[in-house]
């Protein structure tokens, strides 16, 4: 017994299966240009820098001979000149990462809870607060430059004060830790107001009539609403005060004896002034794993544990 196809099935089929061979390439067609993006702007760059960082690179200089690790050795030989000068703006970038990140963290959260309340005007204290990140970290930096002059300064001449907020320490870390937290208050609070607007009201609802106070609600609807949040928020904290540069550069200039001279400071100055990017490229590398390190910290301590 012959069994007899119809012809229209035939040419249907056909072209399909001709089109599910050639639609292979569709998802690295779109994927392309982000790929080529990618490529030029991050992977070429990065390449680039190492085999800086391997090299004795004065760019005024037509010879580059290459040093392998050498940079490297010398970074973490504190007997060393670059590498105490390596390790002392280390050590300052992390002063300012441990002082400054619990409060962009907690201010935030706080300012974010207000906000998310109903009350007449909350729009214009969301503006508010908003407000100091859409300028520019010069802006800021001479802002704050003047008005924390120890001689000249408004804040010393209205709180009665000698203090030099610009070139002593501890009165420099204040300054700069409380700069930092002024111009990028807002932002966390926005995405902190965004994530408590996305939890669910029903959670809280609930969570009253169970009979849960407003502490006990923040506890156990609240923080694991906005663990996804969070997550981004710590990292993102973390990855921008360790990159901090122009509060330093523009408000203390790295004084007193480049104590505020941060590492993103320090491999700027190393590579644009004393023209060495072959040891500041190392420098930037050394960064990089560390905050590397710090990131995997974060998403680890949030990672959600709870047994499926």
């Amino acid at each position: 017994m012959s069994v007899t196809t119809a012809p229209g099935a035939v040419r249907h089929a056909a072209p399909a299966r001709t089109a599910r061979r050639m639609r292979w390439w569709t998802p690295y067609a779109f994927l392309a240009p982000y790929l080529a993006l990618f490529t030029v702007f991050m992977v070429v760059p990065i390449g680039f820098g190492f085999w800086t960082s391997l090299h004795e690179w004065d760019i005024n200089l037509p010879a580059k001979p290459f040093v392998g690790l050498g940079n490297y050795a010398d970074l973490f030989d504190p007997g060393s000149v670059d590498g105490s000068r390596f390790w002392m703006a280390m050590r300052a970038t992390g002063i300012f990462t441990v002082a400054s990140v619990p409060i962009l963290i907690v201010l935030p959260l706080a300012v974010a809870l207000l906000m998310n309340g109903r009350f007449k005007g909350r729009n214009v204290y969301r503006a508010v607060y908003f407000a100091p990140y859409v300028l520019g970290v010069a802006v800021v930096g001479l802002l704050w430059r003047y008005l924390l002059d120890g001689n000249i300064g408004l804040v010393n001449h209205y709180l009665g004060l000698e203090v030099q907020w610009t070139t002593d320490v501890p009165p420099a870390w204040i300054a700069l830790v409380g700069v930092t937290v002024w111009w990028t208050l807002g932002l966390n609070s926005v995405i902190f107001l965004a994530g408590l607007q996305d939890i669910p009201r029903e959670l809280h609802e609930a969570a009253m009539v169970d009979g849960a106070g407003p502490w006990r609600r923040f506890r156990a609807v609240t923080l694991p609403g906005l663990r996804p949040v969070m997550v981004f928020v710590v990292n993102a904290t973390i990855l921008a005060s360790a990159n901090m540069f122009g509060q330093s550069y523009l408000i203390t200039a790295g004084a007193p004896a480049d104590q505020t001279k941060t590492a993103i400071y320090l491999i700027a100055e190393t590579g644009l002034r004393q023209f060495d990017m072959g040891t500041a490229s190392a420098m930037s590398f050394i960064l990089a794993a560390f905050l590397m390190v710090a990131s995997a910290l974060v998403f680890g301590a949030f990672r959600d544990r709870r047994k499926p």
